[in-house]
């Protein structure tokens, strides 16, 4: 297939382009660049610079392009930054994705893989989280999410649009060419990597007084190989809808620690704060759906290979993509 992919810079994007272009597929990146890394898009995808929030160059890419599917990654991502500036979120998230489906329609491309996330559903009412669970977004990360997903649901039903939303849970690991790279680095393997690495004294613990067996929160923990496997399953397949993407299992702020002393052989001081407003004691997929449709199977459910995998990428690029 041609495939026209947003976000191709970024993290994930990054990975999903370097398993299509190894699977044979055609990958034209639309991206601006802004958070994201020139070096991390495959060189076997060509690459279109571009700003989703500027209607004129996603139509002429897609008409240039003349894909057979869309996979949208392009987005804020950061909770924090949403709560402190909403209106960038729905300017770039929503508006940004508008954009984007009105240069399908113009162009008459009907299937989309959307990058969404687990935070449409807010606090969880019960573990695992399915995808019959209510949507109720708690910042406007989320709902910016959830409004693109409600957008493209209209679109399905008035313009024959063939949408697939695929919910993450907490996306790690990395492959020998490309890994994670953020600025700021929130997620929690990468900074422990960074203590090990001697970037930084001590990795921030948010709370030990959870409800859990070690008192430090739960998440799912999904490798990138595996959530970039999910996308290109929705393209090959008849399927549209919601899926979400973990492995089903959670592992603990201190676990995840535990296992990066076992694979780098460094001590990772520990500097314990208090809670985060808002951070759930635990967060573990429900993602039966996926591996009923979509036949989806994590390759990668184990914590040691997710750390192994982004170890040796950190380890390898000590300063990320930046020359220094």
């Amino acid at each position: 297939m041609k495939i026209l992919l947003t976000g191709g810079s970024g993290y994930i994007g990054s990975v999903t382009t370097e398993l299509l272009c190894d699977d044979g597929h055609e990958v034209v990146v639309f991206d601006n660049l802004e958070r994201g890394h020139r070096e991390a898009v495959d060189p076997r995808a060509k690459l279109m610079v571009g700003d989703l929030r500027d209607p004129q160059p996603i139509r002429e890419a897609m008409r240039q392009a003349k894909p057979d599917a869309v996979v949208h990654f392009a987005a804020y991502a950061l909770v924090g930054e949403s709560m402190q500036d909403p209106h960038m979120y729905f300017e770039n998230n929503l508006g940004g994705g508008l954009n984007l489906l009105a240069a399908m329609l113009e162009s008459g491309v009907k299937k989309i893989i959307f990058s969404s996330t687990c935070a449409t559903y807010g606090q969880p009412e019960v573990m695992p989280m399915t995808e019959a669970l209510p949507q109720k977004p708690t910042n406007p990360y989320g709902e910016s999410k959830l409004m693109f997903e409600t957008a493209l649901r209209w679109a399905q039903e008035r313009n024959g649009i063939q949408p697939v939303f695929l919910r993450y849970f907490n996306a790690c690991g990395a492959t020998e060419k490309y890994g994670e790279d953020h600025d700021p680095e929130t997620h929690l393997i990468p900074n422990v990597l960074k203590v090990a690495l001697g970037q930084a004294p001590a990795v921030p613990v948010f709370g030990n007084d959870y409800p859990t067996p070690d008192g430090t929160c739960i998440r799912d923990y999904i490798h990138i190989v595996d959530l970039a496997r999910a996308h290109i399953l929705a393209l090959e397949k008849e399927v549209t809808g919601a899926f979400n993407l973990g492995t089903g299992t959670g592992f603990s702020v201190q676990q995840v620690v535990e296992t990066c002393q076992q694979v780098t052989g460094h001590e990772i001081p520990v500097a314990l704060s208090p809670r985060r407003p808002g951070d759930p004691a635990c967060l573990v997929a429900g993602a039966t759906k996926a591996h009923e449709v979509l036949g989806w199977q994590p390759r990668y459910p184990d914590l040691q290979t997710i750390v192994q995998h982004a170890w040796n990428w950190h380890h390898a690029h000590p300063h990320g993509y930046r020359k220094e």
